[in-house]
C-alpha cells in the first residue's frame, strides 16, 4: 500500500518538475510529472496524508522540519522505513515546492 503525492495548479494538472525515477512505483526513464509513489511504511515517521490540499508555502515548514529531524540519506532498501528514507521523499517534495509555491498538495 503506499501514498500517490501529486502538485497541482489551481486548473487541476499536474505541475512539471525536473527528471526524477523516485518513489516505489516510477517511470522508467524518469518523468517529470510532479507524482510521487511513497509507501505506507513510512508512515510510522511522517503523514504524507497532512500535505493534502495545502499549497507548496504551506507545505513548506513541514517538509523543511522533516528534512531537518530526519535528514536525507537514503537506505539502499527503499522499503526500510529509516528516517533517511522518510526524509529523502519529503526533500524531493521540498524541491518542487520551492519551485511551485502556489501548487497544492493531492494526496491518495
Amino acid at each position: 500500500m503506499s501514498w500517490w503525492v501529486y502538485l497541482e495548479n489551481k486548473e487541476g494538472e499536474t505541475v512539471e518538475v525536473p527528471r526524477h525515477s523516485e518513489g516505489g512505483t516510477y517511470v522508467m526513464g524518469g518523468t517529470k510529472t510532479a507524482e510521487l509513489n511513497v509507501t505506507y511504511n513510512y508512515g510510522k515517521h511522517f503523514d504524507f496524508k497532512e500535505l493534502d490540499g495545502k499549497t507548496g508555502e504551506e507545505a513548506k515548514p513541514l517538509l523543511t522540519k522533516a528534512v531537518e529531524n530526519f535528514g536525507s540519506k537514503r537506505n539502499e532498501d527503499y522499503w526500510n522505513p529509516t528516517k533517511g528514507n522518510v526524509g529523502h521523499a519529503c526533500n524531493i517534495l521540498l524541491s518542487w515546492v520551492k519551485e511551485n509555491p502556489k501548487a497544492i498538495f493531492r494526496v491518495s
